[in-house]
C-alpha cells in the first residue's frame, strides 16, 4: 500500500498539532502549580467541549443515536477522563518533557493491543523487534532499579505509561465500536461526558474550585482547554486528511522534542541522559512498527 506524500500544507500541520501538544505539557506544569489534578483536568473537558460543541452547531453535523452516546461516554472515560487525571498527576512528579517522552508510547502500545485483538494487524518479525527495542527504551528512561527502588517519581512514570494504555484500549475500542459518526461530533461526545464523570470528581475530591487565580495560570488553562484539546482535534483531523494515517504517526516522534524545548525555556528543566537514550529507542522501534524505511530499501 503506498502512502500518502507529505505535501507543505501536510507538514505545516503536523508541525503545528506537535507544538501545540508539546505545549500541553508545559501548560499542565503551570496549571498544577496552583490548580488540584482533578479539576484542572475537569476544567479542561469542559472548556474544550463548550469549544467544540459550537463547531457542531455551527457545521449542522448529525447527532449520534442512543448507541453511539453509549461508545462515546466510555470513549470519553478511556481517552479523556482516564489519561488525562494520569498524565496531570504523574507531572506533578516528573518533568513535563519526560512525560512527553512516556506518552509517546502510545503508538507502541496501541499497536501491540491491535496486534492481539485484529487479526490483519500481524505481528511480524521486524515489527516484533520494533516492540522490543520500544519496550527497552521504555525499561532505560524508568530505570531497571524501579522495583527495588520503588517512590513517587517512580510511581508518576509508571501512572504515564497507564494513561497510553488507557489511550490504546480507548483506540482499539473505537475501532470495533465507533462506526458512522463524524469525527468532530465524536470529539465532542467524547469530552462532553468525560465532563459528566470529571465535574462531579474535582468536585468530592478536590472541593470546591478556587477561581482566584495567577494570570500564568489562567493563560495555560485557556491554552490547555482550547487550542491544546479542542483546536487540536480539528487539526488532527485535517492532518489525517492531508498527511494520511501511517504519516500521521510521526506526530508521536515529533510531540517530545516540542515539549522538551518549551519545558528548557520556561521551566529550566534538563532531563537525564537516560530519557534520551530512551526516546532514541522508543524511535527506532517506531520505525521498525512503521515499516517504511525497509519497504523503501526493498524497492
Amino acid at each position: 500500500m503506498n502512502q500518502k506524500t507529505l505535501s507543505f500544507s501536510a507538514w505545516i500541520s503536523l508541525l503545528s498539532l506537535a507544538t501545540i501538544w508539546g505545549g500541553s505539557f508545559l501548560a499542565y506544569s503551570l496549571i498544577l502549580r496552583e490548580v488540584p489534578v482533578f479539576t484542572m483536568v475537569a476544567n479542561r473537558v469542559v472548556w474544550a467541549s463548550f469549544t467544540l460543541w459550537f463547531v457542531v452547531l455551527l457545521l449542522k453535523l448529525p447527532m449520534p443515536n442512543l448507541k453511539q452516546c453509549c461508545v462515546l461516554f466510555v470513549m470519553g472515560f478511556l481517552n479523556n477522563a482516564i489519561p488525562f487525571s494520569l498524565i496531570a498527576w504523574g507531572q506533578t512528579h516528573i518533568e513535563s518533557g519526560l512525560a512527553s517522552i512516556l506518552n509517546g508510547t502510545t503508538a507502541i502500545i496501541t499497536f501491540a493491543l491491535a496486534s492481539i485483538v485484529f487479526r490483519d494487524e500481524r505481528l511480524s518479525f521486524v515489527k516484533s523487534i520494533g516492540l522490543l527495542f520500544a519496550l527497552l527504551g521504555v525499561c532505560i528512561i524508568i530505570g531497571f532499579n524501579t522495583l527495588t527502588n520503588f517512590d513517587l517519581r517512580s510511581l508518576a512514570q509508571l501512572s504515564l505509561i497507564c494513561a497510553c494504555f488507557s489511550y490504546a484500549v480507548a483506540a482499539i475500542w473505537a475501532r470495533s465500536k465507533l462506526k458512522g459518526v463524524n469525527p468532530i461530533m465524536a470529539a465532542t461526545g467524547m469530552l462532553s461526558s468525560a465532563s459528566i464523570i470529571m465535574v462531579p470528581l474535582a468536585f468530592m475530591i478536590d472541593g470546591v474550585p478556587d477561581y482566584d487565580l495567577g494570570k500564568t495560570t489562567i493563560i495555560s488553562m485557556i491554552f490547555l482547554s482550547v487550542p491544546a484539546t479542542a483546536i487540536a482535534y480539528l487539526l488532527y483531523y485535517r492532518a489525517l486528511n492531508l498527511a494520511g494515517s501511517a504519516n500521521l504517526s510521526l506526530v508521536t516522534l515529533l510531540v517530545p522534542p516540542m515539549a522538551i524545548l518549551w519545558g528548557s525555556l520556561f521551566l529550566g528543566e534538563k532531563l537525564m541522559p537516560s530519557a534520551y537514550l530512551g526516546f532514541l529507542l522508543i524511535t527506532l522501534g517506531m520505525c521498525f512498527i512503521d515499516g517504511r524505511l525497509f519497504n523503501r530499501k526493498k524497492r
